[in-house]
């Protein structure tokens, strides 16, 4: 039987490369639980901190945009890249499981769930196996009184196991026990080659089918832009918006691509600032997204602008060229 997208289930239990070690993962939970965590909140462009959480759900942040300690979203696309925070340097035994993880990473985050807290429904769309990105979890103190509910289903994954879950559907968190604080490791990702195939066999043939999008794993030397910077260009209104329906659509608007302070490659478009990545061939996707989007300049003086859905694949030619003194 041919597995669709659309039929997959809502969450499934991976298969790593390592095997975890949950007295270890325990021990070194230990080692920062004195430390208050920060309020799990959003943040809007430019770091501003949204609403905290009106339920105990607490964050340690150990991949955040900039590396920032503090920050307990999942971040996205911005004018800094994804780097591990202080916390992780005091949990080596889960950097090393991190480090085996065979994807790109952006937020990692110890979240723990307070006793008697209930989160609302929600979904996040970005997490969509056609858009190459994905939320994994590994548990390490639970209890059968806490459960995630994904699609209407209920979870209750045991600590050690790597977990898969579709959280573009519906979902929430509860726990409802009165003593124990669930505690989970919250691995955003990239899905790749290498990372589906740590899936069970029965997916397989849906990931070498084209309604996944599967990354490139990041090159191990970063190049420079193929082209002399400052670079100017004009985009579709839509490109920058991650929430466009649409992104190759809309009127062009002027956009420069240059280095930031730090040697990151950045774009500006329409006053924000995103750090631009390689991916292989001549492309550059932002950080903090997946290949869905990409950007490749050319010598003959135009930008070719990429977009996929899964495999299937638009593009758009605009005009772009280094800047002249």
């Amino acid at each position: 039987m041919t597995l669709a997208l659309t039929e997959a289930a809502e969450a499934v239990q991976l298969t790593p490369a390592f095997d975890l070690d949950t007295g270890r993962l325990a021990a070194e939970l230990a080692a920062v639980a004195p430390h208050t965590w920060n309020v799990q909140r959003t943040h809007t462009y430019g770091g501003q901190a949204g609403r905290p959480a009106p339920i105990d759900w607490r964050v340690l942040p150990l991949r955040s945009l900039g590396g920032d300690p503090d920050r307990t979203d999942p971040g996205g696309p911005g004018p800094e890249p994804f780097a591990p925070t202080r916390w992780l340097d005091q949990l080596p035994y889960l950097a090393e499981i991190l480090a085996q993880v065979p994807a790109p990473l952006n937020a990692v985050r110890l979240m723990a769930l307070g006793p008697g807290a209930v989160s609302t429904a929600h979904c996040d769309p970005k997490y969509r196996l056609d858009r190459g990105i994905v939320r994994l979890h590994i548990p390490v103190v639970t209890t059968d009184d806490a459960v995630l509910v994904l699609d209407g289903v209920e979870h209750c994954w045991q600590p050690g196991a790597l977990w898969y879950g579709d959280f573009s559907r519906e979902h929430l968190v509860r726990n409802t026990s009165e003593a124990v604080t669930r505690v989970h490791v919250v691995i955003d990702a990239l899905l790749t080659a290498d990372l589906a195939s740590w899936f069970p066999a029965s997916w397989h043939e849906l990931f070498a089918r084209g309604e996944v999008l599967l990354n490139r794993p990041a090159p191990h030397a970063v190049p420079a832009w193929p082209a002399g910077l400052p670079y100017e260009a004009l985009l579709p209104s839509g490109f920058a918006d991650f929430d466009a329906p649409a992104p190759l659509d809309g009127s062009l608007i002027p956009a420069r691509i240059d280095h930031a302070a730090s040697g990151t490659v950045t774009l500006t478009v329409a006053g924000r600032v995103f750090a631009l990545v390689p991916v292989g061939g001549g492309e550059w996707r932002f950080s903090g997204w997946s290949e869905q989007r990409t950007l490749q300049p050319h010598a003959d003086g135009h930008l070719l602008l990429r977009v996929r859905r899964g495999r299937a694949l638009a593009d758009r030619h605009v005009a772009a060229a280094p800047r002249t003194p």
